[in-house]
């Protein structure tokens, strides 16, 4: 295929993607936005008064970056993990895969879908949160840099789910085993620094964690990361990640019986 075929085939995949989940948005944006903001009624609103600050913020403060990026991992990973899992399950993707079309494009095509619908659901989540907190933005590219990055990584998560998922249920194994966990342990509703030496250790283990401070630092300037290692362990699983899903979809894992 030419550039040209392939950008067109790259596009038509993206379409596609951003078709499904504007089209079901009672089901793909609405509900997120409604539990963050449940977040920041009940953590912010009400708890928060009471815990004070933290790191030298508001609560309500402190833990918006969090929740923000929460609603982009989990957007972000739903949206490929479901979507490619459907392809799979009516056999739509055997039709791509014998097409010309070379499976880096599949990959980044729905990756792409993925990050769309992350990112969207991140910006209204941030608007919501204009209710409730004085937001003010620390550093624009560190913001929007960590935002699209760890959408990326997620992205790239929720195809690798969805290629090993053999059915429904599969699909939301790891969001409610493996993710959600990570993501509550990973410094959203507090400072790491608040752990005991040893616990700390264990918090470094999250890559959940470098990316959440990185975000945070975008908006306050605070972070109990190092901001180059949050780049470094975003850019290195997301690496990994791109490269295993390619060899297994090179090789049709999950989807040649």
């Amino acid at each position: 295929m030419s550039w040209s075929q392939m950008w067109i085939a790259y596009i038509t995949i993206v379409y596609k993607e951003v078709t499904r989940f504007t089209r079901i948005w009672q089901q793909t944006l609405l509900p997120p936005v409604v539990t963050t903001s449940l977040y920041f009624v009940i953590f912010g609103s009400l708890i928060g008064p009471r815990i004070g600050t933290m790191e030298g913020y508001r609560y309500m403060d402190f833990i918006v970056p969090g929740l923000i990026l929460m609603s982009v991992i989990t957007s972000s990973y739903a949206n490929v993990s479901s979507s490619f899992f459907g392809a799979k399950f009516q056999r739509s993707i055997e039709e791509l895969q014998i097409s010309p079309t070379p499976n880096s494009v599949i990959l980044l095509g729905y990756v792409t879908g993925g990050m769309a619908r992350g990112l969207l659901v991140g910006l209204v989540v941030t608007l919501v949160a204009l209710f409730f907190s004085q937001l003010s933005i620390h550093n624009v590219f560190v913001m929007f840099s960590i935002s699209l990055l760890t959408a990326l990584l997620f992205s790239m998560g929720g195809f690798l789910n969805g290629l090993f998922a053999r059915k429904f249920d599969d699909v939301s194994i790891v969001p409610n085993f493996i993710l959600t966990p990570l993501t509550y342990l990973g410094g959203v509703f507090y400072s790491i620094r608040l752990l005991p030496d040893f616990w700390q250790g264990v918090s470094h283990l999250n890559p959940i964690l470098y990316m959440i401070n990185g975000f945070r630092y975008g908006f306050l300037g605070i972070s109990d990361i190092h901001l180059g290692f949050s780049y470094l362990i975003i850019l290195a699983f997301t690496a990994v990640l791109f490269m295993i899903n390619l060899k297994l979809l090179n090789k049709g894992y999950g989807i040649r019986s």
